[in-house]
């Protein structure tokens, strides 16, 4: 019998406070500088108070005590940072969190502990952290506070994102250390439930400037990606031994070595294996001392035993629930007592806790059964009213099907998942089902516990889940969620064959009764394909959706010729697929608000037909709107179409900043899939700019994205890339080599196979191998014929013009057209064309133009070639244009001026980037003096310098 996971929709009872203020302890117990119990006498360090700068040494952790001394340090300056520590059991991970609370001389400390039975309940660790410092929740935007309020059970449920709540605490730490720096001690964090660490971890990546120090503590598979960490190992002899003459210093000689070699350097072992009459026993370390405490345990009169089951049952520790548990089995305040006084538990401040983890283990493996079911049916008694804890412990009790328990349980799951604990959710309709015999409501449970877990980001708990739901369900709609689920976890994972496979079957199943529901599927079967560029999958799902016979009111006209026009694409090129192609791209720049996958398929589809700013604008709103609403999980995608567009663009500084940002909340959210294009878009960029390492490395993720998922898509922007750079340095017959051997693969179907063109005739024709330019310029002119774009005609013009020199047909390239590294471009080869005709009076203005464009998109290559060329044409090299001031400002720096520029307060634009106002408030401090400015007011006087429209 397991420990029962409650989870609850509103703030758990506070735990025994520590201070005037009530901020709770780590653990709710104080640990000895030997990291095992608390020495007598000991008590927590006090949260909100000023601590005492002096703390006793702790045997053998020089070196993690000065890494704490130095982040404790750092948040004194203003500078944030978060620590992981990590190790097993008894190791030393408490003490030393009560060490930087002792040594938080200046800092408010605010604590919080992950509990076992705590692991499902829902922001329940936030709370317990954030607890002393509420009211200040109201200081935060509007949306931010209303999504933690409901996240905490202190206001109604706002929205359905949990990143949002990531950057409301986030932004609630920042306002507490408004007041003075700030310690946040997290003890126990491989316990913390998944919503609490999602929103502490999400805050954590992003604390920078606000003086702010978060530590976590946690036994191994605590995963907590882009932290800091150290791992604590075992004692040194010397350090083993000095503890062990400091708690035993009457040991015989004997047992003292035996302890010292069994113990192997672990300091709670250090304690406890002196305590239990065979302390040799061979087994785990771990489980060695836990099972030293059952020994304990069973020492005790019954009734003591049964009040420290109890005690290990009842989820939050609250003293009048275990009270009124205990009565109801004959137990009372002097059971609790001599569970007391024997060293197992601390009461005070109307709560109950262990004084060590493993001590509410030993209780729940050593009690028998009946006794466990006997706890948990008072504990479920007591808490009449409290309906989502007493669920758990219904169920806790239940050992056959269950339809009541099952019931509340599915009840308590709709709460969760209101306040967003989807893994909460997840857990009690996971434990719902398996309390079921109909297989009507059985089906239903799994299929909700499957959506759940994949809300939670828990991919592989959700598809066993979903496996075991689709062998059950009838319903349609029922059919149709789980193939769109089981589709996307599949499509995640990278196993989009799979994907596809999957929303074929589904829409099979219930083509006769619902057709829409159907068609949705295919239409997504249908873009999965285009995205592997499987042509025989595109023309499957495309005439399955002519099968369908859907109507014009069922609103998927739009969508189906998107699918239509993929598997055109796929068989006659792109330029077939432009007609049917380019008014949903402009049917979607007409919808405002709302329609987010219309949008977003629209954006993409502006892309393809070389529409770009049409693309901009699309995703300029897009990402306005999920930044203003906190829609985090649609934000990499949005910002996938907004980089491409700013690439194609030439606005490579603003394309750069977006991107990585993309890339930072894709890692954030799990999204995978979407991280290889923009890993793509950032590789390109770096060719351009000379960056050879980091497009290179770039580079090879994209290729590797591609082998593992086989989206075509990444791998051409990979191999663009890197021919792009090779062309920047000169190295012609490589970058030739490279685009033709990517056309022998998937890449020919991707639309890059068209935008690359220009840069493979020229590589020929640089080369020497004009006769190699003859295809590539047949496929570019057949798409630039139908496109009809002023862009696509001057490119087009620049290709003939360096294969078939003309003073003409370089003027036709000259023409504007709103993609200025083109155009450049076009100056370039016309400025060398002229100088090698020893015109070079008329070179030096087409010499000059390129090179301040070149220096102003940062284009460094491309830059040194036009001021070469132009110094051989008698002219000195012209001085960098003005708005290269903004080289010299970082990605992040970037963004935050440009919202700076808008008029925008630091508290918006934290908001929008997902950081913290202080952290705003350090970049624009850092950037005022590259731009030349001392204040706002000088910096919006720089104008079309910094204009977002207007920077590249």
């Amino acid at each position: 019998m397991t420990t029962p996971r409650l989870p609850s929709p509103v703030p758990p009872p506070a735990r025994p406070p520590s201070t005037p203020e009530g901020g709770p302890p780590a653990s709710g117990r104080p640990v000895s500088p030997g990291g095992g119990p608390p020495a007598p006498g000991a008590t927590p360090t006090a949260g909100g108070t000023p601590p005492p700068a002096a703390a006793p040494p702790l045997k053998g952790r020089d070196e993690d005590q000065r890494v704490l001394d130095d982040l404790l340090a750092a948040a004194r300056t203003g500078r944030s940072g978060s620590l992981v520590l990590q190790g097993d059991p008894g190791i030393g991970k408490s003490a030393l969190l009560e060490y930087a609370a002792a040594r938080a001389e200046g800092l408010r400390v605010l604590r919080s502990t992950g509990v076992e039975t705590e692991a499902e309940m829902p922001f329940a660790a936030l709370h317990q952290l954030l607890r002393p410092e509420l009211t200040r929740v109201r200081a935060l935007p509007g949306p931010q506070a209303l999504a933690l309020n409901g996240a905490l059970g202190l206001g109604d449920a706002a929205g359905d994102d949990r990143f949002l709540i990531g950057l409301a605490t986030l932004s609630l730490l920042s306002e507490i250390a408004e007041d003075g720096p700030l310690l946040c001690l997290v003890d126990d964090a491989h316990w913390l439930d998944r919503a609490s660490a999602d929103a502490l971890l999400f805050a954590a990546r992003r604390l920078d400037a606000e003086g702010v120090a978060l530590v976590f503590a946690a036994r191994d598979g605590f995963d907590a990606p882009g932290l800091p960490g150290r791992r604590l190992g075992p004692l040194d002899a010397g350090a083993a031994a000095e503890l062990l003459a400091e708690r035993d210093p009457h040991l015989a000689e004997g047992v003292r070595k035996r302890v010292l070699t069994e113990s192997r350097g672990n300091p709670l072992a250090l304690i406890e294996l002196p305590r239990t009459a065979d302390p040799f026993t061979p087994m785990p370390l771990p489980r060695r001392i836990q099972e030293a405490y059952e020994a304990r345990i069973a020492g005790l009169p019954d009734g003591a035993r049964s009040m420290i089951l109890l005690v290990a049952a009842e989820d939050t520790g609250d003293l009048g629930t275990v009270l009124r548990a205990a009565g109801r089995l004959g137990l009372g305040a002097a059971d609790l007592g001599v569970a007391e006084r024997a060293g197992f538990l601390t009461v005070g401040g109307g709560a109950a806790a262990f004084v060590h983890p493993l001590m509410r283990a030993a209780a729940t493996h050593s009690a028998p059964f009946d006794r466990r079911l006997a706890v948990h049916r008072a504990l479920a008694d007591a808490l009449d009213g409290e309906d989502d804890r007493r669920a758990w412990h219904l169920a806790a009790a239940a050992f056959g099907p269950d339809e009541q328990a099952a019931a509340a349980l599915e009840r308590s799951a709709g709460r969760a998942r209101e306040r967003h604990g989807h893994a909460a959710a997840a857990a009690a309709l996971e434990r719902a089902a398996e309390l079921t015999a109909d297989p009507g409501p059985l089906a239903r449970r799994l299929t909700e516990a499957a959506v759940a877990a994949a809300d939670a980001g828990l991919p592989v708990r959700a598809q066993a889940l979903a496996e075991r739901a689709v062998r059950l369900v009838e319903e349609p709609r029922s059919i149709a969620r789980l193939a769109e689920l089981r589709a996307r976890i599949a499509f995640e994972r990278g196993s989009v064959h799979t994907a596809h496979d999957i929303l074929l079957s589904g829409a099979d199943r219930v083509a006769e009764l619902d057709p829409v529901a159907a068609g949705l599927m295919l239409v997504d079967a249908g873009r999965n394909a285009w995205q592997l560029s499987d042509l025989r999958r595109v023309e499957e799902a495309a005439a399955r959706l002519r099968r369908l016979r859907l109507r014009p009111e069922d609103g998927l006209d739009a969508a189906v010729d998107a699918v239509e026009a993929a598997a055109v694409s796929l068989n006659a090129g792109p330029a077939g697929a432009l007609p049917a192609m380019r008014p949903l791209a402009r049917d979607a720049r007409g919808i405002e608000r709302g329609s987010y996958g219309l949008r977003i398929n629209g954006a993409f589809v502006a892309g393809l037909v070389g529409e770009f700013e049409t693309q901009r604008q699309i995703s300029v709103a897009l990402v306005e709107e999920c930044r203003t609403l906190g829609m985090t999980g649609l934000l990499p995608i949005a910002y996938v179409t907004l980089a491409g567009a700013e690439l194609y663009l030439g606005r490579f500084r603003s394309a750069a900043a977006d991107a990585a940002e993309g890339l930072r909340i894709a890692t954030d959210t799990g999204q995978p899939h979407r991280t290889g294009y923009l890993e793509g878009i950032l590789a390109w960029i770096a060719a351009v700019e000379g960056d050879e390492n980091r497009c290179a490395g770039l580079a090879v993720r994209c290729a590797d994205h591609f082998a593992a998922t086989g989206i075509a898509n990444g791998l051409a922007w990979s191999e663009w890339a890197l021919a792009a750079l090779d062309l920047s340095l000169g190295r012609h017959t490589r970058a030739l080599d490279r685009l033709e051997a990517a056309l022998a693969g998937p890449v020919r179907h991707q639309i890059q196979a068209v935008y690359f063109a220009p840069d493979q005739i020229e590589a020929a024709v640089r080369a020497g191998l004009p006769d190699r330019a003859k295809e590539p310029l047949e496929r570019l002119a057949e798409w630039a014929d139908v496109a009809r774009l002023d862009w696509a005609d001057a490119v087009l013009a620049r290709c003939r013009a360096l294969l078939e020199p003309d003073d003409e047909i370089f003027s036709a390239a000259l023409r504007p057209h709103g993609r200025p590294l083109e155009r450049a471009r076009a100056e370039l080869g016309y400025g060398e064309w002229l100088r090698r005709e020893r015109r070079r009076r008329d070179a030096r203005p087409h010499l000059r133009a390129a090179l301040e464009t070149f220096q102003r998109l940062g284009a460094g290559p491309w830059a040194r070639r036009a001021a070469a060329e132009l110094r051989a044409a008698g002219e000195a090299t012209a001085a960098p244009a003005a708005s290269d001031r903004l080289a010299a400002l970082s990605p992040q720096e970037l963004q935050i001026v440009r919202l700076a520029v808008t008029g925008l307060t630091n508290r918006e634009i934290g908001a929008r980037l997902f950081v913290s106002p202080k952290t705003v408030s350090h970049h624009l401090y850092r950037a005022f003096p590259k731009l030349g400015v001392s204040s706002r007011v000088e910096l919006a006087r720089l104008g079309p310098d910094l204009d977002p429209d207007t920077a590249t």
